[in-house]
């Protein structure tokens, strides 16, 4: 977990809601919304029948949308190299 507050508002949880994803449904378990500086992140809980995954999704203030999807096994090597990166904005 991080150390420390967090700069601007906090993440927001947005509701569930359905989604489809590559032809099969994939089910929201839960979402944070992030608004930082001139963008928006979404990142995604998300259940399909492969199992649970995490979407994180970017959209610029000109509407630009960007997308990457990891595994929940993954989660804590993300965890781990931000929290790595943070060590280095000393």
């Amino acid at each position: 977990m991080m150390d420390g507050p967090v700069d601007g508002p906090m993440p927001q949880a947005r509701p569930f809601q359905p989604h489809q994803q590559g032809g099969r449904f994939a089910q929201d378990v839960h979402s944070v919304t992030i608004h930082a500086r001139q963008r928006t992140f979404y990142i995604d809980l998300k259940e399909s029948g492969n199992g649970k995954f995490f979407k994180v999704s970017e959209k610029s203030r000109g509407g630009q949308k960007t997308t990457i999807m990891f595994d929940v096994e993954d989660l804590d090597k993300f965890i781990s190299a931000f929290q790595e990166m943070k060590t280095k904005l000393v």
